[in-house]
């Protein structure tokens, strides 16, 4: 990895030749102590949770001039300790990012390679940052921003195993064999307006092992709208997204609804409540069609609680969820602090046999707090626990009645090694 940084560091820097252009060089390094006892499922009776420590570290490049916009991230993500001390993790070393953006005027610009791609709060397409390995997408964008009040992005995908000579059926290792998507957003005072159409591709065998098997791809679409308020003290925002077309050769049907609002009593202190619904299915609905939302490449960690009990990897096709939730925030000088209560329901009936069970699933607090020790570095820990109903034992196993807690601690350091602006007349 080291040769091709350097390889990389000697072309940028030959490249300051012209116009006016900058090259930074700036670094991450974030290990991670946690403490699962419960987390994502229940535990089991009398099981004992784990203790683990994670590390990501970035490097990251960025060159800038009047018409582009370059950016590479190289990224090792680790547990201490999963190497021995005497061998190399090089396998652990990927390239997060590797973008460029090409400006052909003021309102008219091209981005393409490895990116993150994030739009509105995360809930559809995120960075999923709090990952120690993140998301990023192999994608091209479309932007046009014809003033200051209007963004209009449209962007594609299409994703391959290898440079094959023949069709051969994708793994889907992204998630998808090929996605398109426009969105839009517009600022209007105090309301801002965006809107999301996706088309997401999945490709797999029709009629596997029978005699008319065939390679196919399924479509489905996620439309709808986020309108967001900001007035002195107050900020609302509000959701719509629909989910229709085929998935794997099962036709989609599925619905959210979000709602949040917060309010500033003072310059340190601010509050907030909010709900969201994600549609799902009866487990007694023999219906084949997918009635449960999927917040697709959002990132998940940021909603339905800390715990991850919800669509981080699991709940996908499931009885969907109703969460409804607070918050009350305090910030002053370099200490921040955030207590989030959230109360589950399960949108779709549960039933243990043939008896149906209420539909409440439990209650996850979830308690942050962070303090910057410096300009580049900070840290953040967080104590979250889960009160479990005998409904969520339905449907995640283990015991409601074991302490399903989860604590972690987090140290940031995010230092600039290295800025140079080269200014030609």
């Amino acid at each position: 990895m080291k040769k091709y940084i350097v390889y990389f560091s000697i072309t940028m820097v030959m490249a300051l030749n012209t116009y006016a252009q900058t090259f930074d060089v700036s670094a991450e390094l974030r290990p991670r102590y946690e403490n699962k006892h419960g987390f994502s499922t229940l535990l089991d009776t009398d099981e004992d949770g784990s203790n683990f420590v994670s590390q990501r570290t970035r490097l990251n490049f960025g060159f800038t001039n009047e018409k582009m916009n370059f950016k590479v991230i190289f990224q090792n993500v680790r547990v201490w300790g999963d190497v021995s001390t005497l061998a190399s993790d090089d396998q652990a070393t990927a390239l997060h990012e590797a973008w460029a953006t090409y400006k052909l005027n003021g309102k008219v610009s091209f981005k393409f390679g490895r990116q993150e791609i994030v739009y509105d709060d995360h809930r559809i397409f995120g960075s999923v940052g709090w990952a120690q390995q993140a998301r990023s997408h192999d994608a091209f964008l479309f932007k046009y921003v014809p003033n200051a009040n209007h963004k209009f992005d449209v962007g594609v995908a299409l994703n391959s195993d290898s440079q094959s000579n023949v069709d051969n059926l994708y793994s889907n290792a992204a998630g998808y064999k090929s996605f398109q998507y426009a969105w839009y957003h517009g600022s209007f005072k105090k309301f801002g307006l965006s809107v999301l159409a996706l088309n997401t591709g999945i490709e797999y065998l029709e009629n596997e092992n029978l005699p008319d098997e065939k390679q196919s791809i399924d479509y489905m679409q996620t439309i709808g709208p986020r309108l967001t308020y900001a007035s002195g003290k107050i900020n609302a925002n509000a959701a719509a997204y629909f989910q229709t077309g085929k998935s794997l050769d099962t036709d989609v049907s599925a619905s959210y609804f979000s709602g949040n609002i917060s309010y500033k009593i003072n310059d340190s202190f601010d509050i907030g409540v909010g709900a969201e619904f994600l549609s799902g299915k009866d487990m007694n609905d023999a219906d084949a069609d997918i009635k449960s939302f999927a917040p697709l490449f959002g990132t998940n960690h940021k909603f339905n609680g800390f715990m991850d009990y919800f669509y981080v990897r699991n709940h996908a096709n499931n009885v969907g969820l109703i969460d409804f939730y607070g918050s009350i925030g305090y910030k002053k000088n370099k200490f921040s602090a955030k207590i989030m209560p959230h109360f589950f329901s399960s949108a779709g009936n549960v039933f243990d046999g043939t008896e149906k069970m209420d539909n409440n699933l439990g209650t996850e607090i979830d308690l942050s707090v962070g303090y910057k020790l410096a300009s580049d570095i900070s840290i953040n820990a967080g104590y979250s626990k889960m009160f479990a109903t005998d409904t969520m034992e339905i449907l995640k196993g283990g015991d409601k009645d074991e302490n399903n807690s989860w604590a972690w601690v987090m140290i940031t350091v995010k230092p600039k090694l290295f800025s140079h602006t080269l200014q030609v007349q």
